[in-house]
This record gives C-alpha cells, sequence and structure tokens, in this order.
C-alpha cells in the first residue's frame, strides 16, 4: 500500500472524570490500499464520470503488502469495520485475514460527480476528485446524489457508531473512511484533537468526523 494508504492511528483517552471509569478504546481510521484502475491518464469531465462508476466497483491493484503498522493495529483491534465498497473489503481480508469484519455502507465514500467543464479539459483522475470535492462541498454540487447535509448526517451516525463501540473499552478499526477525509487529503493530514461528546474522551479524527462530535458535544447527547 502507498504511505497515504498506511493506518492513522486516533488515540483515545481514558476518561479522567471522578463519574466515570469508563476506558475508551483507540480509534483508527485507514485508508484501502492503491485500487487497480490507474490514475494515471487525462481525462474529460464526463470521462472522469465512467472512471469514478468503475473504480466504485473496481479491487485493489495486485501484489500489494500492508505496511506493517497496519497489520499490528488490525491484531490488536477488538472491532474491525469496512465499507460496502470491493477495494476496502479486500483491504479487510489482506490486514485481516479470518476475521469476522463488520461491512456498514456508513463508512463508503460521499459520491462526488464532478462539475461539467468543456471537453478540451483534460485532468488525471487525482485532480477531478480535488475539482469534485471543492465544488461539493462549497457549491452543495451533487446532481441528485448525496448532499453535503446529508453525508454530515451519515458521519453523525458513523460516530456514534465507532464511539459506542470504543466506549465498550474495544479498539476500533475501520477501513474505507475517505467520507471523514475532506478535499481528498489523507486523514494523517486533516485529523485535529477535538474533545469527545463524552467527559474525558478525546479522538483525533478530521472533518466532518470532527465536526460531527463535536456537535454533539455541544448539544449534550
Amino acid at each position: 500500500m502507498t504511505h497515504s494508504e498506511s493506518a492513522v492511528q486516533t488515540p483515545v483517552a481514558a476518561a479522567g472524570s471522578a463519574e466515570s471509569e469508563t476506558a475508551y478504546g483507540a480509534i483508527t481510521l485507514a485508508r484501502h490500499g492503491e485500487p487497480a484502475l490507474s490514475r494515471k491518464c487525462m481525462i474529460t469531465s464526463d470521462q472522469y464520470r465512467d472512471w469514478w462508476g468503475r473504480y466504485e466497483i473496481g479491487g485493489l491493484r495486485a501484489g500489494q503488502t500492508p505496511p506493517q503498522a497496519l497489520l499490528s493495529t488490525a491484531e490488536g483491534a477488538g472491532a474491525i469495520y469496512a465499507s460496502t465498497r470491493p477495494r476496502a473489503q479486500e483491504t479487510a481480508r489482506a490486514v485481516a485475514p479470518g476475521r469476522d469484519v463488520l461491512v456498514d455502507a456508513l463508512f463508503i465514500e460521499a459520491p462526488l460527480p464532478p462539475p461539467h467543464f468543456p471537453a478540451w479539459i483534460k485532468l488525471s483522475p487525482r485532480y477531478w476528485g480535488v475539482i469534485s470535492r471543492i465544488w461539493w462541498h462549497a457549491f452543495n454540487h451533487h446532481e441528485g446524489q448525496e448532499t453535503r447535509a446529508e453525508a454530515e448526517v451519515r458521519a453523525d451516525q458513523a460516530a456514534r457508531v465507532l464511539i459506542a463501540r470504543a466506549s465498550e473499552g474495544h479498539d476500533v478499526l475501520v477501513l474505507g473512511a475517505r467520507l471523514f477525509q475532506p478535499h481528498g487529503r489523507p486523514a494523517a493530514e486533516g485529523a485535529r484533537l477535538a474533545s469527545g461528546p463524552q467527559p474525558g474522551l478525546q479522538i483525533l479524527v478530521p472533518a466532518p468526523f470532527r465536526e460531527a462530535l463535536t456537535s454533539r458535544r455541544q448539544e449534550g447527547r
């Protein structure tokens, strides 16, 4: 796997208040391995739509070896989650062979259709992804697919699931969490430390996951 697809450790501190003795597990968000579909091409915005459709149903490039840090994280995790996408499930099988993996559509990537640009503009899929994310984030460009508001609701639901499992003392590993990585940045670059919804709980997470956790804390949920 490439360096951007390695595990990002999100340490969770034990609850320090006198009212609670709960020790929270660690939540780790990890990118899937490198996809089989090549990004080394120059395509139009319309061609990118087709490229993304193939990316969504495709698997991983053959011959990859998970980094040892991710293997160790998976070994120590009490719960492993993966999105419903093939690339995430193949990653789960590679890092945790024989383990039960909780497959949940909550953790799929947000579908980000690109804006319609003239056909003479050709970019790599990587840059189309950045443009699509900016248009979705800034202008709510979704073309009838998941809106930003809907994605924020999904992020809140995902936060509840992960925090609930971590509150049982289990370390949690999530594979395929692009939803939590704004503007195409890996979580290592977008992460910040935010107070969680429970006293003493701190999780290192990127937005919009961070925003969902902060909102829940402020609303006292």
